[in-house]
């Protein structure tokens, strides 16, 4: 099948939605689909408002028009609802092409942390936007249950999965630092809630691993902490294995995949009990899940790293693959058959 993922979020951003789609594109390669990526990158793009290192794409429309007619996708997936997911799915409407989307993001609350919008409001614009997709896809059964109590109707379930070969526990040795140390990983943006971790009572060290535009207030205002800025691959899987918990103080993720790569690694996570990680994380085995987050974090110190593998393992990217490949539908009935001189294309960032 030749598969099109349309999004505003690709490389070179790091965050769990770019991974997720990454690997997702990956696997569906290796079950023999032709994939393609439309991405940001491949318009013309400008810095977005309080995020500049995120490019925004302006007036795809035709663009992408033009991409949607050279590969002929016989399967369109919209995983956001940027610029580009905007046009994709004006597109798909105006054509009466069936499409899936994919719910990543809590923008609700991510917009409400910058500017006074009301709720209901962003929500009525993000169920509109869903509700012309066969399916919405969510990670996990809070998510779920949120988004049916606001309206939403066409929901089915795609899990995350994790890299369990590259996140895997290593020599604590790697991070020189007073113990315990409690890691935090992820953007440094207010919707984040860095402040949370960095404010929670320690009787060890504190690493930051990540960048954004709050890192040069959160260094100025807490200069107790370690800042190594983004980590990627085996250097990350590094600074994550050494750590002795993760803390995950975010009130608006949708999954946080990075606990499912803590866990890998044999380290515990700290979190609020709010929808993502009350899905992920299983108070008492996996971590622990508390309103106090420094309690969280010294009551995760004492579960079994072993059951945090355990746990990781139980959710690969062939698993979660196979459920977002059989979440999808075909643009239109009957089959569109076409020769093709690669049998599968990723489009990626260079």
């Amino acid at each position: 099948m030749r598969i099109m993922i349309v999004t505003d979020a690709w490389f070179p951003q790091t965050n769990g939605v770019v991974n997720t789609l990454a690997q997702t594109a990956a696997w569906l390669v290796r079950f023999g689909h032709e994939v393609i990526i439309s991405a940001s990158r491949d318009f013309r793009t400008f810095p977005c408002p309080t995020y500049p290192e995120i490019r925004v794409a302006v007036r795809p429309m035709a663009a992408l028009a033009r991409k949607f007619a050279a590969f002929r996708p016989q399967a369109v997936h919209i995983a956001t609802e940027g610029p580009l997911g905007l046009a994709a799915r004006r597109l798909c409407v105006r054509n009466g092409w069936r499409f899936t989307t994919s719910y990543h993001t809590q923008f609700p609350q991510y917009l409400r942390s910058r500017w006074p919008i009301p709720l209901w409001l962003s929500y009525a614009a993000l169920r509109r936007f869903h509700a012309a997709a066969q399916r919405c896809m969510v990670s996990t059964p809070s998510v779920e249950n949120e988004l049916r109590s606001r309206g939403f109707r066409n929901l089915v379930r795609w899990r995350r999965g994790v890299d369990t070969e590259l996140f895997r526990p290593q020599s604590k040795e790697f991070l020189r630092l007073p113990r315990p140390i409690a890691a935090y990983v992820g953007r440094l943006a207010v919707e984040k809630n860095v402040d949370a971790f960095l404010q929670m009572p320690w009787r060890g060290s504190k690493i930051v691993i990540g960048d954004g535009p709050e890192r040069p207030r959160l260094e100025a205002q807490y200069r107790e902490a370690v800042y190594v800025g983004f980590r990627y691959g085996e250097d990350l899987a590094a600074h994550l294995a050494a750590a002795d918990v993760l803390v995950f103080p975010s009130l608006t993720d949708t999954f946080g995949l990075v606990n499912l790569e803590a866990m890998a690694c044999g380290v515990p996570v700290a979190a609020f009990p709010v929808t993502g990680p009350i899905d992920v994380v299983e108070d008492g085995v996996t971590g622990a899940l508390d309103a106090d987050l420094g309690r969280a974090a010294e009551r995760a110190l004492r579960v079994d790293p072993q059951a945090c593998r355990a746990r990781a393992l139980q959710s690969s990217w062939t698993a979660c693959t196979r459920q977002f490949e059989a979440n999808l539908v075909t643009c239109r009935p009957g089959p569109q058959p076409r020769s093709a001189s690669k049998r599968a294309v990723i489009e990626r960032a260079a």
